[in-house]
């Protein structure tokens, strides 16, 4: 019973706003996507020590971006792993989400940006390599919609499966946090706003505690 306990509450702390970008906001954070995207590459990453790599390609912007590899495993980095160079800003039309609907009084420092192309997915995982675990993650979604997986704080808890559309935002916070989560698949040609298909995620995360 704890463990359908911590489900509950964990889902308490879930928040979807269904179409909350309509289609112009939608092709302007494309735009900006794309525009760094050619600063910062999109990537394969690498999972710890087996090296595979991962199904989706990403990039980041922001002060810090989220890398992972083979030799030094899960952690943030001021630099791109190919380039070497620093990841561009953050787009403002996602700041402003986040000043609006995150109630964190610092601003994100990373926006981890992945690409989800024809049968890349991501499988149950909870966000954990930020020190700021009080402040929320905020999900924003472009293009196919993602079927979308959410459970509890243990591995073992029941999920749910949610239909996360383009325009859509998330927020995981409080016990939400914590939960795992990922996306099981995509649903190709349920969105015309990338021209190749597939879909954009940015997450929008605090990894120090402000003050620090």
């Amino acid at each position: 019973m704890a463990s359908r306990a911590q489900a509950d509450r964990a889902g308490q702390g879930f928040k979807l706003w269904p179409g909350l970008l309509d289609r112009a906001a939608q092709e302007a954070l494309r735009d900006a996507v794309f525009a760094r995207a050619k600063l910062a590459p999109f990537y394969i990453p690498r999972m710890p020590k087996s090296g595979a790599p991962m199904s989706v390609r990403m990039t980041n912007f922001g002060p810090l971006g989220w890398v992972t590899d083979k030799e030094k495993g899960y952690r943030y980095e001021a630099l791109h792993p190919e380039t070497n160079r620093p990841w561009p800003d953050i787009p403002e039309a996602a700041l402003a989400l986040w000043e609006r609907l995150s109630g964190y009084a610092a601003p994100p420092e990373a926006c981890l940006v992945n690409l989800y192309e024809g049968s890349a997915k991501m499988g149950l995982h909870v966000d954990a390599d930020e020190e700021a675990w009080d402040a929320p993650v905020l999900s924003i979604s472009l293009g196919d919609t993602a079927l979308f997986r959410i459970g509890g704080v243990l591995r073992s808890d029941p999920t749910r499966s949610v239909r996360l559309a383009s325009g859509d935002v998330m927020m995981l916070a409080g016990d939400a946090r914590r939960a795992f989560h990922g996306v099981d698949r995509i649903l190709p040609g349920t969105s015309s706003l990338l021209a190749k298909g597939g879909r954009i995620n940015l997450t929008l995360r605090r990894v120090t505690p402000p003050n620090t």
